[in-house]
């Protein structure tokens, strides 16, 4: 079942995407600044990251927004 969602400006991004483009504008040292986590500050990486995130709902919530804050 496929849900519309027209009022969700998050519909369609994927996680890792959210997570790429957050890296590009603010950096490593940036979003960890931001975003108090240690998979931003001790040897980052999207792959490290995107597995502590998709099972930590919280620190999705915190990094989708400020997706949202920032684009």
């Amino acid at each position: 079942m496929v849900h519309e969602q027209p009022n969700n400006p998050l519909h369609g991004l994927t996680l890792e995407s959210i997570l790429k483009r957050l890296v590009e504008h603010y950096g490593w040292p940036g979003l960890a600044q931001e975003i108090n986590l240690n998979c931003f500050k001790s040897d980052p990486s999207i792959k490290s990251s995107l597995k502590f995130l998709r099972k930590t709902e919280w620190a999705r919530n915190k990094v989708e927004a400020l997706y949202l804050a920032t684009f």
